[in-house]
C-alpha cells in the first residue's frame, strides 16, 4: 500500500480541494460527483449521505478512484485509486463537521432530518500526483 508524501497529506487534509469520486455500476460504466476529502494517515476519507447512489456502488464494487483538484490550479492535482476498506456511522458526524471548518469555514455543519453520514475509509493502492510534491 503506497503512503502519501507530507505534502500529499496536507494536500488532502489541510486545504479545501474537491475531488471527483468514480464508483462503478453494476453494469461497469463509472458514476462520477464531486465530493469533499480527507486524509487520516492510512486512508482516504470520504463523508458521503447513507443511502445515496454513489454509496449504493461503494457498497457493490469497492473499487474507487479520486482525483483532488487544487482549488487555485486545476493542473495540480494528485488521484488516488484504491478499494474501500471500511464503511461505518462511527465518527462520520464528527469528521462533517471537521470538513466544514475547512471547506466552509465553519464550526458546524447544518444537519438535515433524518440524516445520516457514512465515513468512508479508502485504501490507496495507487497514488498519481501531478505538480503535488
Amino acid at each position: 500500500m503506497p503512503k502519501l508524501t507530507e505534502g500529499q497529506a496536507r494536500f488532502l487534509h489541510d486545504e479545501p480541494n474537491v475531488g471527483v469520486v468514480a464508483a462503478l455500476r453494476a453494469d461497469g460504466t463509472t458514476h462520477q460527483t464531486v465530493v469533499w476529502v480527507d486524509y487520516d494517515g492510512e486512508h482516504l476519507l470520504l463523508n458521503l449521505t447513507t443511502g445515496r447512489t454513489k454509496t449504493n456502488y461503494l457498497e457493490h464494487d469497492p473499487r474507487v478512484s479520486v482525483l483532488t483538484l487544487d482549488r487555485n490550479d486545476v493542473f495540480r492535482w494528485l488521484r488516488v485509486e484504491g478499494t474501500v476498506a471500511e464503511m461505518t456511522t462511527d465518527g462520520a458526524w464528527e469528521h462533517i463537521v471537521r470538513q466544514a471548518g475547512v471547506y466552509l469555514g465553519k464550526e458546524e455543519y447544518p444537519r438535515r432530518p433524518g440524516e445520516q453520514r457514512l465515513l468512508v475509509k479508502i485504501r490507496p493502492e495507487r497514488v498519481e500526483p501531478y505538480k503535488v510534491e
